[in-house]
């Protein structure tokens, strides 16, 4: 059976958003085997310093980092798209089993295939320690946050 992800490439605007939507709302879960299904079998990434190819690594690259990144909260952003690829800026937050919270900022590249499953992954991350006070995201953005009108703030 041939997987399918829609929507599917080109992209138009509305559709680009969905993807990152949906791509957001996916992370949010923190369920590593849910969010592989968005990836080729094949899919390859670059995560900050790691590189990795097909399902079964992203499976464990993410098990461990939500093993790491606790209480994670992610925001993400549509920059641009063109044909089948898509640039996304995000925000997450997280705790270490110390306590101390940060925000990581963030730019993916991504790249699809006709089925709408992603090919390619290159992602560019900063973390910034923050008091917990700080924080703004408290789990996956609620529905009157959600839009063409709610971008995440810089700072």
């Amino acid at each position: 059976m041939s997987e399918s992800r829609p929507p599917l490439p080109p992209f138009d605007p509305d559709t680009a958003r969905q993807k990152v939507q949906a791509a957001e709302d996916a992370w949010n879960t923190r369920d590593p085997h849910r969010v592989s299904l968005a990836y080729t079998e094949d899919s390859v990434w670059r995560n900050r310093d790691t590189f990795l190819t097909g399902r079964a690594e992203i499976v464990d690259f993410l098990t461990r980092k939500w093993e790491r990144e606790l209480d994670y909260a992610l925001r993400k952003s549509l920059w641009s798209f063109d044909g089948n690829r898509i640039a996304v800026r995000f925000q997450y937050e997280w705790h270490d089993a110390a306590g101390q919270w940060y925000r990581s900022y963030g730019n993916e590249l991504w790249e699809f295939d006709g089925r709408g499953l992603m090919l390619r992954r290159e992602a560019s991350i900063n973390d910034t320690a923050i008091a917990e006070s700080d924080r703004r995201y408290f789990g996956p953005r609620p529905e009157h946050e959600r839009g063409p009108g709610n971008d995440i703030p810089l700072r």
